[in-house]
């Protein structure tokens, strides 16, 4: 089975499971993997993996509304070399001291690839889940999408520093946090936007109508690709964005504009069922681990 029917399969299993993190008592908890065949491209430094690894965890607490605790991370690797341990142990610690959160440490095992399991906890007593979005609500993202996809082009090309800096994103905590009294859904859009937005939708039972012109696409696209298709891949589908996927009341989009801390846009409106764009059905497609 691919990875949606595995999921799938897990969510009939599991009645925690569904949101970006499970909720036990007032904590969020959840854990993510990543190999380096499919989630650091060749010149992936490993700080910058370290880095985003925990963020990606970081991320999903992010989408809960929910104050980022703590974060641990399982090392696997053929060999451990002092020099690359060190910059993966950096970049974990940066990056949770970016959100007022500490990495604790975490586990170490041999492994043909090198692969990197994380967990990250957090604390909030009203979590933000998937499924209280309603019809009429608003749709809004935070910060820019397609700038994982234009970071791989560039690991491509050879322009690892380049790459390196768009891959080491921020998780929205602060953002989620100042948005969890306002959003009716959220979750962060790690598999793409599209699919996001149809994940959200499945699990509010409602639909999505949505501007692609009102997509805030990352400068970084427009330096990596030079037509539109390729544009609308690396901004809606690529995925490993990581920014807030989310709804509002439409009597609080303003105000909840103007409390976060980075740019939020304001995509669409939620209907009755369908995801759409431009008035035509949008691709649940993204990405695939």
């Amino acid at each position: 089975m691919d990875e949606r029917a595995a999921l799938s399969l897990v969510g009939g299993h599991v009645e925690a499971a569904g949101d970006d993190c499970a909720v036990v008592d007032d904590l969020v908890v959840t854990t993510d993997m990543l190999h380096e065949s499919t989630d650091f491209p060749g010149g992936t430094t490993r700080y910058t993996a370290g880095w985003r690894a925990v963020a990606a965890s970081l991320s999903d607490v992010a989408a809960m509304g929910a104050d980022a605790r703590a974060a641990v991370a399982a090392y696997g690797a053929p060999e451990f070399r002092d020099d690359e341990l060190e910059g993966f142990l950096r970049g974990c610690t940066d990056v949770c001291e970016a959100v007022d959160a500490e990495y604790v440490g975490g586990d170490l095992d041999g492994h043909d690839e090198f692969t990197v399991a994380t967990t990250a906890v957090g604390r909030t007593d009203d979590p933000v889940l998937r499924s209280g979005a309603s019809p009429g609500d608003a749709v809004c993202v935070s910060g820019t999408f397609g700038r994982s996809g234009a970071a791989v082009r560039l690991f491509e090309d050879g322009e690892a520093e380049r790459a390196n800096d768009l891959f080491r994103f921020e998780p929205r905590v602060e953002t989620g946090r100042v948005l969890a009294p306002y959003a009716t859904a959220m979750m962060d859009s790690s598999d793409g936007l599209a699919r996001s937005l149809h994940q959200l939708a499945e699990s509010s039972d409602c639909g999505f109508a949505v501007k692609y012109d009102a997509v805030p696409v990352d400068p970084s696209v427009g330096v990596v690709v030079d037509d539109n298709a390729q544009r609308r891949e690396l901004g809606l589908h690529f995925g490993e964005d990581f920014e807030l996927v989310f709804t509002v009341p439409e009597t609080d989009v303003e105000r909840a504009m103007d409390e976060t801390p980075v740019q939020i846009s304001r995509i669409g409106t939620v209907t009755d069922d369908g995801v759409t764009m431009d008035g035509e059905p949008l691709e649940d497609r993204g990405f695939t681990h």
